[in-house]
């Protein structure tokens, strides 16, 4: 736990619509563990979670700089779509990815990641309804609900976000 402790991520929501079983579990898993977690949006404002969930971003999208963290981690839901034209997120993507970071999404996230250029020749997993951006963006997707390739990592939805933290858990725990 102690080694753990000194690791810090940062969430990348929408400012709606976010789905929050993909936020809230790994979260969970990730502070358990002893993780800093900080969550990050387009805006200061309370966000809102698909299924009613609230949380109040920690900083902005704008303001995340990579070397404070360990991981960068965007989280699906119908929301994140906001993210698929934002080169800001977009250059974070691929900053993180080219750093050797963890980079991870998590369902439409997953497309996200793709459209950034960082899932080429990768093997990935998002929602079903996102695996032909995936594909077409040159990712080798599987379907799996959790998969890892290199320091990748991305899961298919709500039903995997528990095993999505606990994938990234154990990578920060290998870094």
């Amino acid at each position: 736990m102690e080694k753990l402790s000194q690791k810090r991520v940062v969430m990348v929501i929408a400012e709606k619509d976010f789905r929050d079983e993909e936020l809230f579990h790994p979260k969970a898993v990730l502070e358990k563990e002893g993780i800093k977690v900080d969550v990050a949006s387009t805006t200061l404002k309370a966000a809102r979670g698909s299924k009613g969930g609230m949380i109040t971003p920690d900083k902005l999208v704008s303001d995340i700089n990579l070397a404070d963290y360990d991981a960068l981690i965007f989280i699906g839901g119908s929301g994140c779509r906001q993210y698929w034209d934002d080169q800001r997120a977009l250059g974070l993507i691929k900053e993180s990815a080219a750093r050797d970071k963890i980079t991870a999404g998590i369902c439409s996230a997953g497309a996200t990641l793709a459209l950034a250029g960082v899932l080429e020749g990768k093997k990935a997993t998002a929602f079903s309804g996102e695996a032909d951006v995936l594909r077409q963006n040159g990712a080798d997707y599987t379907g799996k609900p959790v998969e890892v390739d290199g320091n990748i990592i991305t899961a298919d939805g709500p039903a995997s976000a528990t095993d999505f933290g606990k994938a990234i858990v154990k990578k920060l725990k290998e870094s």
